[in-house]
């Protein structure tokens, strides 16, 4: 890996600079430099300068469902070979029988935000169709708002009982559709996103470009122990999904970072979406490899985002 970006910086402009850096310093210094040009706009703006941001910024994601509440449809999204998501296909919808976001176990509510599809049931109980979808409803947000519940699918229509014209809070499809649904998807890489309007697309670059850049300053306060600027992304109300609040979490990663180890801490699958329903608050996910001397760690990552002015993110719940 060394060797490929060392290869890398001698056909670049700043060849001749970071070899002498690396000449008389070695590869940590090169890779700070590298870390600190993560952090800026001007790499972000380039990065994106081709890209569509047609629902935020998605790594993950091969297809997209939206599922506009008001109108009784269910829309897919599919990315074509340039990334960019071309609608497919519109499918009337029922959703649950009463109108608002889902707040509680029975309210009869579909809830509004961004999920995945968690697993696929074959041959459900016939009430259901002939399968259906499951959704990770209640999500960190949803959570974090005290939020509960379960069982939100995506899932056909009776197929032996009587069909009523609304649902206890799943998204309930013609069988036919659902069936063409499961043969389009791939569950693992499917974002479903639900508002009881349509869902908000073409997402500004300018947008997209600030937040990614201080995902990587976040990352580059926190690789180099600068604690005051890695607390400074987070708000005062900031409430972890364990429950631990703003300032015991201040105390505990005053204590990780007086260890003043060395960090490995790379991002994959970055997905940034706004979040329905809401002004100026982004969901933000993705894969953390995490490595020092006392700990290691892979998995997902997701950070509640809010914007401030001039597009400050405040972080107010992870997981």
């Amino acid at each position: 890996m060394k060797l490929l970006l060392l290869l890398f910086l001698t056909v670049s402009i700043y060849a001749n600079s970071l070899l002498t850096e690396y000449r008389n310093n070695g590869f940590d210094s090169i890779e700070k430099k590298m870390d600190l040009e993560l952090t800026k706009k001007e790499y972000w703006s380039e990065f994106l300068k081709d890209k569509k941001t047609t629902f935020g910024y998605l790594e993950s994601y091969s297809e997209v469902l939206t599922c506009d509440k008001e109108r009784s449809t269910l829309n897919l999204y599919t990315k074509d070979k340039n990334s960019t998501y071309k609608f497919e296909q519109n499918y009337s919808a029922f959703t649950g029988k009463e109108k608002g976001d889902k707040t509680k176990e029975g309210d009869l509510k579909t809830p509004i935000g961004i999920y995945t599809l968690t697993e696929k049931i074959s041959n459900p109980d016939s009430f259901y169709g002939p399968l259906a979808f499951v959704t990770s409803y209640p999500n960190i947000y949803d959570r974090y708002r005290g939020k509960n519940g379960s069982g939100i699918w995506i899932r056909g229509l009776p197929t032996e009982q009587e069909r009523d014209e609304f649902t206890k809070g799943c998204i309930a499809i013609n069988n036919q559709n659902i069936e063409y649904l499961d043969k389009k998807i791939d569950i693992k890489k499917t974002l479903l996103i639900i508002n009881s309007a349509p869902v908000h697309k073409d997402v500004p670059k300018d947008v997209v470009t600030s937040i990614l850049s201080q995902l990587y300053l976040w990352r580059y306060s926190w690789i180099y122990n600068d604690i005051d600027k890695y607390l400074g992304f987070y708000s005062d109300d900031f409430v972890r999904t364990d429950g631990m609040k703003f300032n015991d979490f201040k105390t505990y990663k005053k204590r990780v970072f007086n260890k003043l180890e060395k960090k490995t801490i790379i991002f994959n699958d970055i997905n940034l979406v706004p979040y329905p329903n809401t002004e100026n608050i982004y969901q933000l996910t993705f894969k953390e490899i995490y490595s020092s001397e006392s700990f290691q760690f892979t998995g997902e990552k997701t950070l509640m985002l809010k914007l401030g002015e001039k597009n400050q993110i405040k972080i107010f719940t992870e997981k």
